[in-house]
């Protein structure tokens, strides 16, 4: 793995990335309140296998790409990042996988542009049409996201969460994510503005625009002991998907799925990617400009 600098116009995102330059391109999406390093299993496991992986710490999580105005968070600003990062990377089509806060803007990236997007797989978040549903009629699942509502408090969150050597920030983690990486995560929100920046993912409101049905194969993984995401919205989830689907439930593992089931979300990706297209390394697809010509 390697370190990696991608200059968009909205900034710059620091990134890693691993696996054989022709490999088949691969982007990963984290989520809050975590950065590219929740991935570094997959990233091993992709890489290991031919895949041309990157992960990028997305906007406000890098500091060469963190407005400070919530607006500057909406979704359709974030999808532009993806699409962004991979043209600068030179994908035509790439796989997708997003986690939490990821896995929302992997749902709309894949909803707007499908003819970009190979495969699409989501960790935790059900998708935002299966969630709206499920917020109106499911008491539980209205329930689990009252947190969203408390976090857009400004500034009494960010002291919350970092007062006490960031004791209420470490709790989010509820003793499942390895403890380096807690501690990494800690001093990455504690920079100046950093937290800030991470919530006003929260406080951007609502997106532009509906979102729709999904197209391309996609592969959707929930876990039963998730706090923020309950089971009628994982079971709707399907009800979105007209491309090829996979639902995979795991048993017993809390919303932090990439580091507390690291083996098994591997195979699963890898078995998602190689059911659809070819695997490993293979010539890239058209690169962005050769596609435009």
């Amino acid at each position: 793995m390697t370190e990696l600098s991608i200059s968009t116009a909205a900034g710059v995102f620091d990134a890693t990335v691993a696996g054989p330059p022709e490999g088949r391109p691969v982007l990963l999406l984290h989520g809050f309140p975590q950065t590219r390093l929740v991935w570094q299993r997959q990233i091993t496991e992709l890489a290991a296998h031919g895949y041309r992986v990157v992960a990028p710490d997305q906007r406000g999580y890098s500091p060469g790409a963190r407005p400070e105005r919530p607006a500057d968070y909406r979704m359709n600003v974030l999808v532009d990042d993806v699409l962004a990062i991979t043209e600068e990377l030179g994908w035509g089509s790439f796989d997708l996988v997003g986690h939490d806060w990821g896995g929302a803007v992997a749902w709309w990236t894949a909803h707007a542009h499908p003819d970009r997007v190979r495969t699409l797989t989501v960790i935790s978040t059900p998708h935002p049409g299966a969630l709206a549903t499920t917020l109106r009629t499911d008491k539980d699942q209205r329930e689990r996201s009252q947190y969203m509502i408390a976090w857009r408090e400004t500034p009494a969150t960010e002291e919350r969460m970092l007062a006490g050597d960031a004791e209420a920030l470490r709790a989010t983690f509820a003793g499942k994510v390895p403890q380096a990486s807690a501690e990494a995560y800690v001093r990455h929100l504690s920079q100046p503005g950093a937290l800030t920046a991470a919530l006003n993912w929260y406080r951007a409101g609502r997106p532009d625009g509906a979102i729709g049905v999904i197209e391309v194969p996609t592969l959707y993984v929930w876990s039963t002991q998730d706090s923020a995401f309950g089971p009628a919205a994982a079971r709707e989830t399907g009800q979105w998907v007209n491309g090829p689907y996979r639902f995979e439930t795991l048993q017993g593992v809390s919303h932090w799925v990439p580091e507390e089931a690291p083996e098994t979300l591997s195979r699963q990706l890898l078995e998602h990617l190689g059911a659809h297209g070819e695997s490993g390394t293979t010539a890239n697809p058209p690169s962005v400009d050769s596609q435009k010509r």
